[in-house]
């Protein structure tokens, strides 16, 4: 009988968990991408999704690599197999000056401490840069595993919390 990965059994949960919150009408799933890449012997799982009536959007990303998968499927003795979670909010902004420092500010509150909050600023050549992109990347310092399984509903709690903080600072397109 096929054994699933842990990646695998990560991803249904992860997949599972946000069709529910799609179904229950509190997000709206935009895109969605499971990728195997057979040159690097890596796997990744994206899903994108917003408020119902949200301009914002998050994106949580899985992946893996080959040596998660040989270090589990081996039994390697000091292997630590287990998957690369990120989690990206994007959004368009006005004076981001003012606004990033405010995002800051609430990313940190909602999110552990012991996550990296990185935002990524960019315009248009010939802009002002009074008006640019915001991609807010949430990145964890370790692996996740099967033992996070439960974790995971509070996490999309997060994503959710954090869209709907983020929706003020959207710029009207």
């Amino acid at each position: 009988m096929f054994d699933p990965t842990i990646y695998e059994n990560l991803k249904v949960v992860f997949e599972g968990a946000v069709y529910d919150l799609d179904l229950d009408g509190q997000i709206v799933v935009i895109h969605r991408s499971d990728c195997i890449d057979l040159a690097a012997m890596s796997r990744s799982y994206a899903v994108r999704y917003r408020m119902k009536d949200g301009r914002c959007s998050a994106e949580i990303r899985l992946s893996a690599g080959l040596v998660d998968l040989a270090g589990e499927k081996l039994e390697w003795r000091n292997a630590l197999p287990g998957c690369k979670l990120e989690i990206l909010f994007s959004l368009m902004l006005h004076n981001p000056v003012t606004a990033c420092k405010n995002i800051q500010d609430i990313l940190e509150q909602i999110w552990d401490p012991n996550a990296a909050i990185v935002q990524t600023l960019s315009y248009r050549f010939g802009d002002d840069g009074s008006r640019c992109s915001n991609e807010i990347g949430v990145h964890f310092d370790r692996k996740i595993g099967e033992g996070q399984v439960d974790d995971i509903p509070d996490l999309l709690e997060h994503t959710v919390r954090t869209l709907r903080q983020l929706e003020p600072y959207n710029l009207e397109e």
